[in-house]
């Protein structure tokens, strides 16, 4: 057996692309295996908030994010009809953010961040066109089988290969994926198409009986406006396609009728044809099986509400590669994935069930209810360090994780009294 573990990532995607960078700065090798032909992500875009950026910045990526990204003035809530501001709170606005999470907060469309990732990692790493079909194991490792007929061994197997992950099967067994009952409707619009916008530089929220319509700004200067838009049903999901069904074009503009014009007229600029269901993974009582390890939304897919499903997807992988590091050997790892299914099971969980939580207060209809949410946006800034202001080396070092320097930290929301609602992220369960 080797003295180092080789590694063998399944998934290209941020998460597998993260991990390799990750254990590379710890002197440790992987290979990444991504079953499409070229490295392209689905979904428009992500919001990449300070528990990510601080760790991606730790392995030398700042510039390349910041060249690409656009960093959001404000986070906005407003009502649906007449798109009354309940609650404003700065994030690029001078250096607020940063001075107290201590790390930037970019909106960056998802194939931009694929794409700094991949030259940070460089050529030779990433082996495309390898679809796994079957994982076993033998006494010194992984017998990993590919569609193509290839064949490899690696002492460690990392799935990061999504929702519907081929080794969590392993894992875990069975299917473990929730459809919400939402499906969301997304785009990008030029922001000179968009008169009616109030303040097109902030991440906003309008909010609205049965629907949510969350939007930020991407491209190098703000130039281009991401939005997801968010409805309740259908029912029962039935899309032939996975994530995706075919849904006649109008049917968008019908669920927000009556809303701001700034609302519909993001949604008409774009040819809708298909809806996104919104998927999560149930918790898993075992992150991993022998020498296989499941990584972001293979262990923890979550609705996008809170804006985390790729930046605790990139705590993973920070996470996974130092506990890898620090077994140092082979022989070292079972410790290893029990130690990392302990950091990161409980943290994940919340956020997931604050996720699944935060649908159902941005769609309250009018009323009591609804004011009283309002005005629990009023201390969003406090309700948010517990993830933002995560920092996964104090994790590691068994000390406080949460690096924000004022404000309480309080609990996920159990009640509309204790809403706490995030950045979205684009795409059907990742965030």
């Amino acid at each position: 057996m080797a003295a180092t573990p080789r590694v063998a990532i399944i998934g290209g995607g941020i998460g597998g692309l993260t991990l390799a960078l990750a254990l590379r700065e710890r002197g440790l090798t992987a290979d990444v295996y991504e079953q499409a032909p070229r490295l392209a992500e689905i979904g428009a875009a992500v919001a990449l908030s300070a528990n990510a950026t601080r760790e991606l910045e730790r392995i030398g990526l700042g510039a390349g994010l910041a060249a690409a990204s656009t960093t959001p003035t404000e986070l906005i809530h407003r009502r649906w009809r007449d798109g009354r501001k309940v609650a404003a709170h700065p994030v690029g606005t001078g250096s607020w953010y940063r001075d107290r999470f201590h790390a930037p907060f970019h909106g960056i469309h998802r194939a931009h961040l694929q794409a700094v990732l991949a030259a940070a990692l460089g050529p030779g790493t990433v082996h495309l066109g390898c679809r796994l079909v079957e994982l076993g194991e033998r006494s010194d490792g992984m017998v990993l089988r590919f569609a193509d007929g290839r064949a490899e061994h690696a002492e460690l197997v990392v799935g990061a290969d999504g929702i519907r992950s081929t080794v969590r099967r392993w894992v875990a067994g069975g299917a473990h994926e929730i459809y919400s009952g939402t499906s969301g409707f997304r785009g990008i619009v030029p922001v000179d198409r968009l008169p009616d916008l109030p303040d097109p530089g902030a991440i906003q929220f309008w909010m609205g009986p049965g629907a949510h319509l969350l939007h930020y700004a991407i491209g190098s200067s703000g130039e281009l406006v991401n939005f997801l838009a968010v409805v309740e049903g259908p029912a029962a999901w039935t899309g032939s396609e996975g994530w995706t069904a075919e849904v006649a074009g109008d049917v968008p503009l019908r669920a927000f009728e009556g809303w701001h014009p700034a609302v519909t007229s993001m949604i008409a600029a774009v040819t809708h044809t298909v809806r996104w269901g919104l998927f999560a993974v149930a918790p898993l009582r075992r992150w991993h099986r022998g020498r296989a390890v499941l990584l972001g939304d293979a262990a923890h897919a979550m609705l996008p509400h809170q804006g985390q499903g790729a930046n605790t997807t990139v705590e993973d992988a920070v996470a996974l590669a130092a506990l890898i590091a620090r077994e140092s050997t082979a022989t070292g790892l079972p410790g290893a994935l029990a130690a990392y299914q302990t950091l990161r099971r409980a943290r994940t969980r919340r956020i997931q069930r604050s996720s699944w939580t935060t649908n159902a207060l941005l769609h309250l209809p009018d009323g009591p209810a609804a004011d009283e949410r309002d005005r629990a946006l009023a201390r969003l800034p406090q309700d948010l360090a517990w993830i933002h202001g995560y920092d996964v080396h104090a994790a590691l070092r068994g000390r406080p994780a949460h690096t924000a320097t004022a404000g309480p930290v309080v609990p996920a929301p159990r009640s509309p009294g204790a809403v706490v609602a995030a950045p979205a992220v684009e795409g059907c369960c990742r965030g």
